[in-house]
């Protein structure tokens, strides 16, 4: 799953981040692959002027995937990270482009909520608590939304829980 739980000294720590289905190493051999693929048909008006008026549409074709494959992983720069402590549960989104959201509640009011629907995605999850309701892991797939949001409410229950000591 593209997400992880860490314990650390202050408390627990949830890292969020899109799924990549194209590696950089994958995304290599892919534009090479279709750019040889593509040059291919050339070989048989090698030689001749046909080439040269090919030539550009093939370099448009190949240059124009490159640039969509590069946004791609420029927008799907994403990463959520939820740090829950003692009082203080903190929500840093760090987005495409460099874009930083911050939220702060306090883990006690904290609410998790899982809209079935109704939400921009199935199984769209929110946290409330404090002045407004913030989305988290809007980019997992379904079933990993619905799985971390118990895994939320689980931890966030344990946390809640006072400890009784002898």
């Amino acid at each position: 799953m593209p997400y992880e739980w860490t314990q650390t000294n202050s408390g627990n720590v949830l890292h969020l981040w899109p799924y990549r289905s194209l590696p950089r190493r994958g995304f290599v051999a892919f534009i090479g692959g279709t750019a040889l693929l593509f040059a291919l048909p050339l070989l048989a008006v090698l030689g001749s002027p046909v080439l040269w008026g090919l030539l550009p549409f093939l370099i448009v074709a190949v240059s124009a995937l490159y640039w969509a494959l590069q946004r791609s992983y420029r927008d799907g720069e994403i990463i959520e990270t939820l740090t829950l402590q003692q009082n203080r549960l903190h929500l840093t989104r760090l987005g495409p482009r460099g874009k930083r959201q911050e939220w702060e509640a306090n883990p006690h009011w904290v609410r998790v909520d899982l809209h079935a629907k109704g939400g921009p995605v199935p199984d769209y999850i929110t946290l409330s608590g404090g002045k407004r309701v913030v989305e988290l892991g809007a980019f997992l797939s379904e079933e990993e939304r619905v799985a971390l949001a118990a895994e939320l409410r689980q931890v966030l229950r344990n946390h809640n829980t006072p400890q009784l000591t002898q």
